[in-house]
């Protein structure tokens, strides 16, 4: 089995589990920190399947793996947006449920 696929496939079921959960609780709550929350596991959830298109060798013409290349781009600034927005909306919405 190809190692990308691999790690690729293993990635995909934690930041599934991170979307669905934040989902929820931008469904429930709809505040602008579970908003922030849901965009970055969205992104993440782009890196995870950048890497499976990658493996599978789905849309070449993105050149996946290349550096310089849109695919390399679409993984990068979904990686950077998603370890960024998650994160910000999580504590954000820490701070508020806090009492005072």
């Amino acid at each position: 089995m190809n190692v990308t696929l691999l790690n690729s496939i293993l990635a995909l079921a934690p930041t599934s589990v991170l979307l669905a959960g934040s989902v929820r609780v931008a469904a429930n709550r709809r505040t602008p920190a579970a908003v922030l929350q849901f965009v970055g596991a969205s992104c993440l959830v782009v890196v995870a399947l950048a890497h499976l298109c990658e493996a599978l060798q789905v849309l070449p013409w993105m050149r996946w793996g290349s550096e310089h290349s849109a695919g390399h781009y679409l993984d990068l600034a979904s990686a950077i947006l998603g370890l960024t927005l998650f994160p910000v909306g999580y504590a954000l919405q820490g701070f508020a449920a806090r009492p005072r």
